[in-house]
């Protein structure tokens, strides 16, 4: 807020600075002008005095030039000169320097209203929303769900702060989701632990007699290792179900299905990534395509195009990236294709698993989620993903209906 009334300062004072140097040099010249007619009549005078007549063409701001009866018969602006022994009335023209000077007051004077009303303008719909809104980012970032997010009206930040609500909000129902899971999960294991110990303790017993030859009888050793065997049963179950526990999803993904231009969605993809990889010397190439509207979230759909080509950037050479399309059983194939492919064919059938990362990720940060997501989200766009290695070369295709 402070800098911006600063620089309001500065720029009302260059302006006065400006407006006061223009009119001195405004009045400079209105003083020269005004003198030119008297230099021509001095020119003048010397003309007649030399040849007995003149030229009034020489003379522009000279218009007329009278003696005798009609010296000093004019409404006009004139001067008295003597020439030759005699005087003349010479009349001449008033520049209208002061009403341009009167004029580009006026101008700038309206310039000067209209630059302190855009200042005051964007302080009060700018600045003073935007310095409301300043410690909101920070205070989310600090896990502080409650700070107040003000309202704005304000056709600048009405959206904004509508969203950040919203942001707040899914942050929010994520941490409350993930304390629900996580009390569940640890609910869950600690009764199936204690479900365990009890055919664990089965076992030992059973494998302790046996051990020891307690049971004499074939008949009973039989029936000690058919216990033996149903209680690891039990135990192979009880592993299953933690490792269903443990394997559930843990992100809930929410698709609005719409109809959106497949040109739209594209143009997205090219403004954010065009300029970036150009930067970073990568070709990026985006194949000529036939417009068509798409049943789609075209925010969820730019989303899985941002995650393949943010994989593209990082697992691929940085030679090229491409946007490839095509049309099949009334579906539109958005693929996307990167150099330098060193995934093995072998591990095509797990990239899309959560948290699988390939063998060509070691020296690559990431967590093995974007192809997971993508593959989510397509299915519940009612669309599909593969991904395909040729020629050294990293295909992934979105399937996306079209509407």
């Amino acid at each position: 807020m402070k800098t911006f009334g600063k620089l309001c300062i500065a720029v009302i004072t260059i302006f006065l600075l400006l407006t006061a140097v223009l009119n001195i040099l405004l009045v400079k010249a209105k003083d020269n002008n005004e003198g030119i007619y008297r230099v021509e009549a001095k020119r003048l005078a010397d003309e007649i005095t030399e040849i007995g007549n003149y030229d009034l063409e020489k003379y522009p701001h000279i218009t007329g030039v009278f003696t005798g009866d009609y010296l000093y018969r004019s409404d006009e602006h004139y001067l008295i000169i003597e020439a030759g022994g005699a005087l003349y009335r010479v009349e001449y023209t008033v520049g209208n320097e002061q009403h341009s000077i009167v004029a580009v007051n006026c101008v700038l004077g309206a310039l000067f209203l209209l630059t302190t009303g855009l200042l005051y303008y964007i302080r009060k719909h700018i600045i003073v929303p935007f310095s409301r809104l300043n410690d909101v980012p920070r205070e989310l970032a600090r896990g502080n769900l409650a700070v107040q997010i003000p309202e704005e009206k304000s056709r600048f930040f009405g959206k904004f702060t509508w969203g950040v609500n919203l942001l707040r909000e899914s942050i929010e129902a994520s941490r409350k989701k993930e304390i629900t899971m996580q009390r569940e999960k640890k609910l869950l294991l600690l009764s199936l632990s204690h479900d365990i110990k009890t055919p664990l303790s089965a076992i030992k017993l059973n494998a302790k007699a046996l051990a020891k030859g307690l049971y004499k009888d074939e008949e009973k050793r039989c029936a000690a290792a058919e216990s033996i065997n149903t209680r690891a049963d039990e135990i192979e179950r009880f592993v299953s179900e933690i490792t269903k526990a443990a394997s559930e999803d843990f992100m809930s993904f929410e698709v609005t299905l719409g109809e959106a231009f497949l040109s739209s969605v594209i143009t997205r993809i090219d403004a954010r990534y065009a300029s970036q990889l150009a930067m970073s010397g990568t070709e990026f190439t985006i194949r000529k395509y036939d417009d068509c509207i798409l049943s789609c979230d075209p925010d969820r759909l730019a989303e899985c195009l941002q995650n393949l080509i943010e994989n593209a950037i990082k697992y691929g050479d940085g030679r090229r990236i491409e946007l490839g399309f095509d049309k099949m059983d009334g579906c539109e194939l958005i693929t996307v294709s990167n150099t330098g492919c060193t995934l093995e064919p072998k591990e095509l059938p797990q990239i899309f698993e959560s948290f699988h990362r390939g063998n060509n990720a070691d020296k690559t940060q990431g967590n093995g989620l974007g192809l997971f997501i993508c593959k989510r989200l397509m299915l519940l766009m009612g669309g599909e993903v593969y991904a395909d290695i040729r020629d050294g070369r990293f295909f992934v295709t979105l399937v996306v209906k079209l509407a």
